[in-house]
């Protein structure tokens, strides 16, 4: 057993001072105020200890995307490239493409689930079935109507959990509702739904919202769009890339101040930039550039991000901080700390991450007092910090 001393604790409740963390086999024992016992702890940890980061959007990491090889071998560099974030759990996302590029994802995820590497928790597909209006980056040829093809690598029983972002415009609701019965998670995105067909793809069972504000019906007068069901249906959990370019600081500050921490959930839509060098990426017949800490393609088009979970975290607290009215920094922080962690784990009902509790896995991170990494442990073993 490791035994921790931690100056500053979130629980994924409250904020505590000077506690202890046991930590044996990858699982917490037992969290418990230190008083004066501190020195006997085997590793003092000076700053914020919280629960690790989930990201459930997440392309790409260490120098490779998930298309381009869906293998392992990148399935580890994602890991590690994200590791250095705070990312402790990931889905990672493979953008529309073939079936059978689909199906070797699913079979890189099940290696994974298999070995176990403890932070690979699912796959996320965005895509196959968008709007080939709202489909951004992803690429046209590969825009179509699920297939039983697809269908079947939707619903296997080896990937662990299952997000599928889908237009439902183009989708029935029967499709949908057979999906998450089979335990498939459907998130909207990429789409020009009006507010009645996001609606009945709600009743037929989805729970999610990709990218909250990008690639969706905006809001009218007289017609709500999905950007308001998303604000106002307290069914479903929004993603949010709070990069400070996918969405305006005020639109992110709306979101918190409509849905609230329960329901808004931080994600990266990183691609194979994050804890790399890598300034360039080859897509399709184009180049996504880094440039200014935003990726684009030839044409100026946002091109996912380069977004890491610890930015998205200090960037959410600092426009809150700005933008919304707030009595007490701690609760402020901690609900942007379960953006990150708790809400994510809840969307994809998982019940033994997302908050540092008694018989959880030890997946926690250390900040600074400036929020930012200092330290990263998955299943109790440090993977990122001096």
């Amino acid at each position: 057993m490791t035994s921790y001393f931690a100056k500053r604790l979130f629980d994924g409740l409250r904020m505590h001072d000077n506690m202890h963390l046991d930590v044996s086999k990858g699982i917490i024992c037992s969290i418990k105020k230190a008083h004066s016992t501190h020195l006997k702890a085997d590793v003092k940890l000076d700053g914020l200890v919280c629960a690790g980061f989930i990201d459930t959007q997440v392309n790409g990491g260490g120098g490779v995307l998930f298309n381009h090889e869906p293998s392992l071998e990148t399935l580890v560099a994602m890991l590690q490239g994200h590791s250095k974030y705070g990312t402790t759990g990931m889905l990672p996302t493979l953008i529309t493409d073939s079936s059978e590029v689909m199906k070797t994802a699913a079979n890189a995820v099940a290696e994974a689930i298999a070995k176990p590497i403890s932070g690979i928790l699912g796959i996320h597909f965005e895509g196959p079935n968008l709007s080939k209006v709202k489909r951004g980056i992803h690429p046209s040829k590969h825009v179509r109507t699920i297939s039983d093809i697809d269908l079947a690598t939707f619903t296997r029983s080896d990937i662990g959990r299952v997000l599928v972002t889908l237009a439902p415009e183009n989708v029935s609701p029967d499709v949908i509702t057979d999906l998450v019965n089979q335990g498939v998670i459907v998130s909207l995105g990429h789409t020009g739904a009006n507010s009645d067909q996001a609606l009945r793809a709600i009743e037929a069972g989805a729970t999610c919202i990709t990218h909250l504000f990008n690639a969706m019906s905006g809001l009218t007068a007289r017609e709500p769009g999905l950007i308001n069901i998303a604000l106002s249906d307290l069914r479903v959990t929004a993603g949010l890339i709070a990069d400070l370019h996918h969405v305006h600081p005020q639109n992110c500050a709306l979101a918190y101040q409509c849905i609230g921490a329960e329901r808004l959930m931080l994600v990266t839509d990183a691609m194979a930039h994050v804890g790399s060098d890598l300034q360039t990426l080859a897509w399709l017949n184009s180049t996504i550039t880094k440039t200014a800490g935003k990726l684009t393609l030839d044409d100026g088009s946002l091109a996912g991000s380069c977004l890491d979970m610890n930015s998205a975290v200090r960037n959410m607290y600092s426009l809150l901080k700005q933008h919304t009215r707030w009595t007490d920094a701690n609760d402020l922080l901690g609900d942007v700390l379960n953006m990150a962690s708790q809400v994510p784990a809840r969307l994809l009902g998982i019940q033994d991450r997302g908050k540092l509790l008694s018989g959880n896995k030890a997946d926690f991170v250390l900040l600074d007092d400036d929020m930012r990494m200092k330290g990263c442990w998955i299943h109790g073993e440090k993977v990122s910090g001096n």
